[in-house]
């Protein structure tokens, strides 16, 4: 399937667009492909798009001060990705994006989401649900983290994403779900 038509699809189950408004929509991304580990958002870049995966895997980290890496969210085909905060507020970055796979991406500036919001109430629509949708997802994995251990975090993520274990490598998932390289195979071997 191409970008536009994986595009239509995905939006289509939350708004409905006319053939010349998702023309309209469509016009304002911009194709871009990545070779796998190359890097999209750096911290302290300034951040003005936002990027909706068509194939492959991206990766939103933090590293801390103490070189420790956190998987904030990995990003499949019709999943979103940035650094929202620096987005929204026009700040610099402070979290990585980067490719785990070759991947290709469709790119919408902030500016331009915010016209085609304004001049297309079912995009705004779409945007919105997408936008409640990312904080529901974003409040269960801090609660799952506040109550879980690490081998329920893990069933979850299987569960929730059972292509992740094949696509990502073992030593990001267990970046992503807080523990070690050694418990993770812990629990892999244990299934």
């Amino acid at each position: 399937m191409n970008s536009r038509e994986l595009l239509k699809q995905h939006i289509s189950k939350t708004a409905t667009l006319t053939d010349e408004q998702f023309d309209y929509f469509f016009s304002h991304f911009t194709h871009l492909s990545f070779k796998k580990g190359q890097t999209i958002i750096s911290e302290g870049d300034e951040v003005d798009c936002e990027y909706f995966v068509i194939s492959g895997c991206l990766k939103a980290f933090f590293i801390n001060d103490d070189v420790k890496m956190y998987i904030l969210q990995f990003a499949m085909p019709t999943w979103w990705t940035s650094d929202y905060n620096a987005l929204y507020s026009h700040t610099r970055a402070t979290i990585n994006v980067d490719c785990i796979t070759d991947a290709e991406v469709l790119c919408l500036k902030s500016e331009d989401r915010e016209k085609l919001c304004a001049e297309i109430h079912q995009v705004e629509h779409f945007f919105r649900w997408r936008t409640n949708r990312g904080y529901v997802a974003s409040q269960k994995r801090l609660l799952s983290f506040m109550n879980n251990d690490a081998k329920k975090r893990y069933e979850e993520l299987l569960t929730l994403y059972p292509e992740l274990y094949n696509l990502v490598p073992k030593h990001l998932i267990a970046a992503y779900l807080g523990i070690s390289r050694e418990t993770l195979s812990r629990l892999y071997n244990a299934r």
